[in-house]
This record gives C-alpha cells, structure tokens and sequence, in this order.
C-alpha cells in the first residue's frame, strides 16, 4: 500500500519545499518540471529519481494516482533536473513491479517494507 494521502499533503505543502533547494544536485534525486492538465501551470516536484539505461525510474510511494504522474502521463513527458543538468524525458510507462528490480537494492528492500511496488518509467530524449 502507498504512503497516506495525508502525508503527500504535509511533504507537498513544507518537506518539499525544505528538499527543492538541493534535490536538482544530489544522486538519487531531482526535480520534476511538469505541467498541470487542467491549468496549463508549472509545478516543479522534488522527487527520488534513479538512472536506468536510456532514462530514468521513480517510485511512485504515493501511488500511480497522484497530480504529477497523471500530468506527466497526460502530457507524454517532462523535464528533469538533476545533478545540475536538465534533461528532457518522454514515454512515461507505469510499471506495478513486486520485485523493483530497476531500483538500487537498498531502496528496493525499503521499498518492499511499505509496500511501493509501482515505478514510473521515462525515457530520456
């Protein structure tokens, strides 16, 4: 089962705000620029994002439900920002994984501890 929906809230409204001021530098994570489907807006999302072959993978602890993957689900793509570069991704692919193969293994067995067992594939253009 994902992290509550309560806790998104909290790390939405303080955490993320505390985590954008490093996440476009540091290994293992980045910030999502990604558009609203609804109000054409910018949001910028600071994420836990890991490098595969020909793109990225992102845990999806919150669910596939949440604002940002259907945005980037709906807009066939986003931008990246991580360790200090930009970079284009498109083909969003949701993937339900049990074994999260693609995630480094300690993230994995955390990962497996709650239950997070959706991955957000991007390929980088």
């Amino acid at each position: 089962m994902p992290l509550p929906r309560g806790l998104a809230r909290f790390n939405r409204v303080v955490t993320n705000r505390v985590a954008s001021v490093g996440a476009g530098r540091l290994p293992w994570f980045g910030i999502l620029v990604h558009r609203g489907r609804k109000s054409g807006r910018t949001y910028r999302t600071p994420l836990n994002v890991f490098p595969i072959k020909g793109g990225y993978v992102i845990a999806l602890t919150y669910g596939p439900d949440t604002d940002w993957v259907r945005n980037v689900l709906a807009e066939g793509g986003c931008e990246l920002e991580t360790r200090g570069r930009t970079v284009r991704l498109v083909r969003p692919r949701l993937v339900h994984d049990e074994t999260r193969g693609a995630l480094p293994r300690p993230v994995s067995a955390f990962l497996g501890l709650l239950s997070v067992n959706d991955l957000l594939y991007l390929a980088e253009e």
